[in-house]
């Protein structure tokens, strides 16, 4: 699997409030190649998320020009829209999403059906991301009973079900402590590096960002490149 590349072209995003419109992204041109390795950079506020969400088709965008492998996000329907967040992209967020009251198996196996994926095949295919992210042992424990390191890889484990060839993680290690940070940082980074996907994360924490041979910084809506290294 290759990643997806990313061209962002003067875009600008803006809501409105009850104190008037503000921007949270001004005129941003931004350039991820293929397989590109990302850590995205802010004060809180900053629209870091925004960001995140836009790229990851959650919201459309509304000036300037958004594409991934070529095909423009702006003005794609809904239905077109679902099938490439379904596709091609694979989220983690901070607060893991995960249903308490399903096990890490079933919870893993929710991804896959909305994608359709005939039971058996689900089920095998869960059980071996499971294993892939080191929670061979936790399959059937329920997602309320889990730490919170073990939470985001089942997180993790959910967001690559499909075979994405970006993941977006927003504050993947927000919750954690320093030990699971390295634990998940170092799993998203073997999957960037064995998989070949896209991965932008956006953090806090400088010593995650250093991590990433592109670093970029949002202050003010204006994005700013802080390093590239090969």
């Amino acid at each position: 699997m290759s990643g997806s590349e990313v061209r962002v072209e003067h875009l600008t995003h803006r809501y409105r409030t009850r104190v008037g419109e503000i921007t949270v992204l001004d005129d941003i041109a931004l350039s991820i190649p293929a397989g590109g390795y990302v850590a995205l950079t802010g004060a809180s506020g900053a629209g870091k998320s925004t960001l995140l969400s836009l790229l990851g088709g959650l919201e459309p965008p509304q000036d300037g020009s958004l594409s991934v492998d070529g095909v423009v996000l702006n003005g794609l329907h809904s239905n077109a829209l679902a099938a490439y967040r379904r596709d091609t992209v694979g989220f983690v967020f901070q607060h893991f999403g995960l249903l308490d009251a399903l096990t890490a198996r079933e919870n893993v196996e929710l991804a896959l059906t909305l994608a359709r994926v005939p039971p058996a095949t689900r089920r095998r295919r869960a059980i071996e991301l499971l294993g892939d992210v080191g929670l061979a042992q936790r399959t059937d424990h329920r997602a309320a009973l889990l730490s919170g390191g073990e939470r985001q890889r089942v997180a993790i484990a959910r967001a690559i079900s499909n075979d994405p060839s970006m993941v977006l993680a927003d504050e993947p290690t927000g919750n954690l402590d320093e030990g699971s940070t390295e634990q998940v940082i170092s799993l998203l980074e073997d999957l960037h590096r064995n998989r070949g996907c896209t991965l932008v994360i956006v953090t806090h924490s400088g010593s995650v960002s250093a991590r990433a041979p592109q670093r970029l910084h949002l202050d003010g809506g204006r994005l700013a490149h802080v390093g590239t290294r090969r």
